[in-house]
């Protein structure tokens, strides 16, 4: 009875998208995989010498100390082909959440894209060795 409910939530994440990216600005190393049923990306690890270590930016008092390693950029996802759509990005050096979707390039990189309204803007993660 496990073994099958463990198969489902493997299957829940696009396997193209299943794994450690390297951020656009090289800022941090994002992990992309299942969170529950829903496709989720936490910060493992911060690459920028020098960057804040905590959520400075959160517009939650409560939230600005906690560190950045761990934190989902990425929420709540679903599976749609090699991509995922329906989430939510985290952008820690602003504070602020966009709806987004990810999406496979045909070279194996990740696009992230996050959008306010009808305006949206891309980023292009690279797979981290």
């Amino acid at each position: 009875m496990i073994a099958p409910l463990f198969a489902l939530l493997i299957a829940a994440t696009p396997p193209g998208i299943a794994g450690n990216w390297v951020t656009q600005d090289r800022s941090a190393i994002v992990r992309v995989g299942d969170c529950g049923g829903t496709i989720c990306g936490r910060i493992v690890q911060i690459l920028r010498r020098g960057a804040p270590t905590g959520d400075i930016h959160n517009p939650d008092p409560a939230q600005r100390r906690r560190p950045l390693v761990g934190i989902a950029v990425l929420s709540g996802f679903t599976a749609q082909g090699a991509g995922a759509t329906g989430g939510r990005a985290y952008d820690p050096e602003s504070g602020r959440s966009y709806r987004s979707y990810l999406s496979l390039n045909d070279d194996g990189t990740l696009k992230v894209t996050g959008c306010v309204a009808f305006f949206c803007r891309s980023q292009t993660w690279t797979r981290a060795r």
